[in-house]
């Protein structure tokens, strides 16, 4: 069996990434691998047998210029990281270092400190950080690309935050750990989208060195239930996300909308669309939001940014809820066309207000989407393809130390 180092800034269901490397132990876990984990200290995080070796917590907008400086100076120098990855690669003595979410508050100093001890290094990625300094290839509310050729980008147009400062720091990380760097220190590259990987090829790494492996379903799914006459929207209540595209087309139609979720918007929303077709039911812990889901007509996934992989639309899929998406990012790769869904251009209320119209009144095979999604993402399926990459390096890393111990 393998035994593998889970890296990933935070141990909580945060977002995404946690929530995929959660699953991921799990998962490797109940095949018989042995799984540590790295993160950083955070009082949200679950309790973990490896959290002695978690460095402490840092915070790049904390109350004090001393605490912001600490989180700078942990970007490029990372010490307490340094440190205690290296007591927990030395104690627990991995095969394989899988990286997820890792920058500024973990930093690629544990990338480089696990290839000096010359194992394999496999790296997810969850967002465009390393091609985009400020995480998510959006400015004013559009698509961005500025920066996949030159860095600079970030601190000109203020991307990080609408902060100079803050983004002049994205921009110094982005020089010092650089893509050129970083390719070095990592064998393979594993993209959820295949758009994910196109756009990293364009911003100039190897399509060689990346696999595309979708996230997979984490949890049971319950099958499909009988639909009621409401859809619905889950997740962040942010910019990039697009719920006020969402509000805007459904504000002058009487079909029941239920919005899920929490964030920055959330209370700025309630105000501006009051209609009483349009329910706020603010987050929604696991139990109550899948039959919420799961008996919706559709879900509406608006995103104006480049969605990568999303786990609320493989949720819904998985539900044999049909889904209603931009036409962005990753998310046409999960839709089929007038079968388990439609897509719509981002941004424009009055083509979503008509799509939602349509969905509404099309006769989609609940049963067969749920068969072929839970399907495409069993966790079965992901496990022999990232066992299969897992292999693949321990193979040419066997080949090297032979190579080696001849050499010598």
């Amino acid at each position: 069996m393998i035994r593998v180092v889970l890296v990933n800034k935070f141990y909580y269901p945060r977002g995404g990434d946690c929530v995929a490397v959660m699953a991921a132990e799990r998962l490797l876990k109940a095949k018989g691998h042995e799984v540590a984990v790295f993160s950083m200290q955070y009082p949200d995080n679950v309790s973990s047998p490896w959290e002695t070796y978690f460095p402490a917590e840092v915070s790049f907008s904390g109350a004090t210029v001393s605490g912001r400086i600490r989180a700078a100076e942990r970007i490029f120098r990372a010490g307490e990281v340094a440190a205690r990855f290296t007591r927990l690669l030395n104690d627990f003595k991995p095969d394989v270092v899988h990286l997820h979410n890792i920058h500024s508050y973990l930093s690629p100093v544990v990338a480089q400190i696990a290839r000096r001890q010359r194992l394999r290094v496999i790296w997810t990625m969850h967002d465009y950080k390393l091609i985009c300094p400020a995480y998510a290839c959006l400015r004013a509310g559009k698509p961005c690309e500025v920066c996949f050729s030159r860095k600079s980008g970030v601190f000109r147009h203020a991307c990080m935050k609408g902060s100079r400062a803050a983004s002049l720091l994205a921009w110094m990380e982005a020089l010092y750990w650089n893509g050129k760097k970083l390719a070095r220190l990592t064998d393979r590259f594993i993209s959820p989208s295949l758009f994910l990987k196109e756009k990293m090829v364009s911003a100039g790494f190897r399509a060689e060195q990346m696999e595309v492996l979708p996230n997979f379903m984490h949890r049971p799914t319950p099958p499909p239930a009988d639909k009621e006459d409401y859809y619905c929207y889950t997740g962040r209540l942010s910019g990039e996300k697009g719920v006020e595209t969402l509000l805007e087309a459904a504000k002058h139609l009487s079909f029941p909308l239920k919005v899920i979720g929490g964030g920055p918007l959330l209370e700025t929303l309630r105000r501006q669309f009051p209609q009483r077709h349009i329910e706020f039911t603010g987050p929604l812990p696991a139990e109550a939001l899948l039959p919420v889901v799961q008996r919706a007509r559709f879900l509406v996934m608006p995103s104006v940014w480049y969605e990568n992989n999303p786990f609320s639309m493989i949720e819904a899929l998985c539900l044999g809820t049909p889904v209603l998406g931009a036409n962005i990012g990753g998310i046409p790769e999960l839709i089929e066309e007038g079968r388990n869904g439609m897509l719509f251009e981002p941004g424009h209320a009055e083509q979503l207000r008509e799509h939602i119209l349509h969905m509404r009144q099309t006769a989609f095979p609940y049963q067969t989407i749920a068969q072929q999604a839970l399907q495409r993402f069993s966790a079965e399926n992901h496990y022999e393809r990232l066992l299969a990459v897992y292999q693949d390096q321990l193979s040419k890393r066997d080949i090297f130390i032979i190579k080696n111990k001849t050499a010598e």
